[in-house]
């Protein structure tokens, strides 16, 4: 017998992330990790995120999508420099646990990072997609986003900083 019972409704909060969150937030990103093929390419850890994000300087802020108790996506974002375009925020990941996805958090999220760049006088959000993640592409075209085919990027692994 079905019930006619409604499902309560969750709610979700997007907040700035605390250090109690650290633990979440590296689970999260191992998880885009998995997703990506690539979890052995992980070099950071829990330690690290705590350093660089709630330390004396911290390099990034992060936001959080939390349901109940329950941390299931993030926002993780710095500021860099345009020598065209001044000050801009960059979106170093946005992450919905897997059994969420599709659920509007994504947007959520990506809103809150456009309010924070918005109150920082910043000129320009920008990010990276993969080039197979085809939902992802859909999901950021749909908000109005370019995608710039024309850039290539360029990175050099400290095991290489001594190769000139």
């Amino acid at each position: 017998m079905q019930s006619n019972l409604a499902q309560p409704e969750t709610h979700v909060v997007i907040r700035d992330a605390t250090e109690a969150d650290i633990p979440a937030i590296y689970t999260l990103i191992l998880e885009l990790a998995e997703y990506e093929e690539a979890l052995d390419r992980v070099e950071n850890s829990e330690e690290g995120l705590r350093a660089d994000g709630f330390g004396e300087q911290p390099m990034f802020h992060c936001f959080v999508a939390e349901e109940g108790s329950t941390v299931i996506g993030i926002a993780l974002c710095y500021f860099r420099y345009s020598t065209w375009k001044g000050r801009y925020l960059y979106l170093e990941d946005l992450i919905v646990t897997k059994h969420r996805r599709g659920a509007g958090l994504g947007r959520l999220l990506l809103k809150r990072c456009i309010e924070y760049a918005r109150s920082k006088g910043c000129r320009l959000l920008t990010w990276q997609v993969l080039d197979w993640n085809s939902s992802a592409i859909e999901f950021y075209k749909s908000l109005g986003a370019e995608l710039q085919p024309e850039w290539v990027n360029c990175v050099l692994v400290s095991e290489n900083f001594d190769q000139q």
